[in-house]
């Protein structure tokens, strides 16, 4: 679907994980010629041209568009598999790929290992031993800086903006391009969730923050289109370092925003 996608795997080298890379490589293929919507040739292009029925799909065709169903329900219709009345569900597939391609490293004993799919990352382990991995996040005004980076042994991190593509982001609600955020960044423990979850909370501008902060389990950090910064409280705990210039942050004892500096 026109995404490179990397492998960093920190175990020794075996039979067994050398074989389960292949599988991994061998799954994303595969996952390229069921879900893509740039092939003419994938069971979704022929499912939303009306030329499969989802029974006469593969199985996980039914599961990813109940899940999308699911998500859609969950942020309030600011995430959908049919934009536009299209049908696509790469917000989600990416993310569901690359963690269920991270999962057969790990169920071969590679349990150290990072697979980035296009700057969505899903760590597990560590980076070195006693070492968790760091993430980088990339400033969305200057694309050769970092605003932050974070740190954990499993965790997976998505950012959906609208720097490298443009205002490509559409608000199902509204029909029309999101323009609050510049990006927001999502941090939880698996990416499918927070893949097409930063879909949705770029698409929710300013409510985002509510909504995230609602959720547990998913932290954000978002910069706004005006180059203004906030993020989640539990952000800041997992964060190596924050923007340089004010950030707010929701006060811990009084549940108000602050201002910080990093």
């Amino acid at each position: 679907m026109g995404t490179a996608v990397t492998f960093d795997i920190r175990t020794g080298p075996s039979p067994a994980v050398t074989e389960a890379l292949a599988r991994a490589v061998a799954w994303l293929h595969h996952v390229d010629r069921v879900f893509s919507p740039y092939r003419p040739d994938s069971q979704i292009t022929c499912l939303a041209q009306g030329r499969l029925t989802v029974g006469e799909c593969d199985p996980d065709v039914a599961d990813v568009l109940r899940r999308c169903d699911e998500l859609e329900h969950l942020t309030g219709g600011a995430f959908t598999c049919r934009p536009g009345g299209r049908l696509d569900p790469s917000g989600l597939v990416k993310g569901w790929a690359v963690e269920r391609a991270s999962t057969i490293l790990h169920d071969a004993g590679a349990r150290d290992h990072c697979v980035n799919g296009g700057g969505d990352v899903q760590a597990r382990g560590e980076a070195h031993p006693g070492h968790p991995w760091h993430i980088g996040v990339t400033d969305p005004r200057h694309r050769d800086r970092l605003i932050t980076a974070v740190a954990g042994h499993d965790l997976a991190v998505a950012t959906s903006g609208s720097t490298e593509r443009g205002a490509h982001i559409i608000d199902p609600r509204t029909g029309r391009p999101a323009t609050g955020l510049a990006s927001i960044t999502l941090v939880g423990r698996h990416l499918t969730d927070v893949d097409a979850l930063a879909t949705a909370a770029f698409a929710m501008g300013g409510s985002a923050r509510a909504w995230t902060d609602a959720h547990p389990g998913i932290e954000a950090l978002a910069v706004a289109s005006d180059g203004s910064a906030w993020c989640t409280t539990g952000f800041e705990d997992i964060a190596l370092f924050l923007p340089r210039k004010g950030i707010s942050v929701p006060d811990r004892s009084e549940g108000r925003p602050r201002s910080m500096r990093g």
